[in-house]
């Protein structure tokens, strides 16, 4: 602490990234990172660009990448002004909380849920009340039937990986009509149906994606949100209150040719999802609990070893999971899926069982 801080960042409890190890011969199942690489497209995209462009500023509106967005979910009826694009997804989260959430009336998230929301509760000093998830780790719709400044909540949930359907989630919305209700989807490609297709029939409802997941980019940094036009604006006015060039032109040709590129992504997709119940199997064989995940990720406890435990025992041996030691999850190991011989390293690293 020093004495040159501000009064706020003095109070700050900060996010904690997963954990980046600097080891050789490394299993790495704690961030949630792809196994698969991006598309050689975008690894095209980035390199064509590779030139004395460079000097100049990328197009502050990201008009581009917003139009291959829309294209993208062309079905659901979005347009380009539909579409706001940022920083990766927790900037685009930022701006959501400061735009959108800030209000007199708390804003209502999980109990158990993605650890930036109290973060920003705390960094734009905002209210919030935390809903406990069922006792299978549930989000119950009728709990978010309260006065609220907003809603937020991961869909599928992170770090629990269950899914919440759409008819459960129009549900929340039907009864927040005068509430933002902000569905943050950064697995919902593992497996579940995003709530983009119910952004016009519904004002309320804003979501948020990222490309660090399933398109393989943790290391460009690319996120979105699509919502009705009121919405979107009042995202690019603090944007632009804030960071007029929040994407660069290597993120924006790459993040164009990730959506362009379907195949490749419903490969990669696929075989995520593939070695997901492989490794759910391979776990409830050896007694786990496994939660059911509809992300790039399992949620797993043992009921005779306590999740710290296990944890150690596995790096010892060079692999890492992702540990939680707060209530109602210590004992629980969150599990990325990894490669085909990551996973099955995985399994052999837990025989001690």
């Amino acid at each position: 602490m020093s004495k040159f801080w501000s009064a706020l960042v003095s109070e700050l409890q900060p996010y904690v990234p997963g954990e980046q190890p600097k080891m050789a011969n490394l299993v790495k199942l704690n961030t949630n990172e792809n196994p698969f690489g991006p598309s050689p497209k975008v690894i095209a995209a980035i390199q064509s660009e590779l030139n004395d462009n460079l000097r100049l500023y990328p197009d502050p509106e990201g008009q581009a990448l917003k139009e291959a967005i829309a294209a993208y979910h062309a079905d659901y009826g979005i347009s380009a002004k539909q579409v706001f694009v940022g920083n990766g997804s927790d900037e685009v989260l930022a701006h959501i909380f400061q735009g959108l959430l800030k209000h007199d009336k708390p804003i209502l998230f999980p109990d158990i849920t993605y650890s930036f929301y109290p973060v920003y509760c705390g960094l734009y000093q905002i209210e919030s009340d935390v809903i406990p998830l069922t006792e299978s780790f549930e989000i119950n719709p009728d709990d978010y039937k309260r006065p609220n400044g907003g809603i937020i909540f991961p869909n599928p949930n992170a770090p629990t990986g269950r899914y919440l359907g759409l008819e459960h989630v129009e549900k929340i919305l039907k009864a927040n009509p005068d509430s933002v209700v902000v569905v943050d989807e950064a697995y919902v490609d593992f497996g579940g149906q995003t709530a983009i297709s119910l952004v016009n029939q519904y004002p309320n409802l804003l979501v948020s994606q990222t490309l660090s997941k399933a398109r393989s980019l943790a290391g460009l940094r690319v996120g979105f949100a699509v919502g009705n036009e009121e919405l979107i604006e009042a995202l690019n006015r603090v944007k632009d209150s804030f960071n007029s060039y929040p994407l660069d032109r290597l993120a924006l040709v790459g993040a164009i040719a990730a959506f362009e590129d379907r195949e490749w992504f419903e490969k990669c997709c696929g075989g995520v999802i593939e070695e997901r119940e492989r490794v759910t199997a391979e776990l409830e064989n050896l007694g786990f609990e496994v939660l059911p995940s509809k992300a790039n990720f399992v949620f797993a406890r043992h009921p005779d070893y306590p999740g710290t435990d296990i944890a150690a025992k596995l790096r010892e041996q060079g692999i890492i999971v992702r540990h939680f030691n707060k209530p109602r999850i210590s004992d629980f190991l969150r599990i990325t899926i990894g490669t085909s011989d990551q996973n099955s390293s995985l399994i052999k690293g837990l025989a001690f069982l």
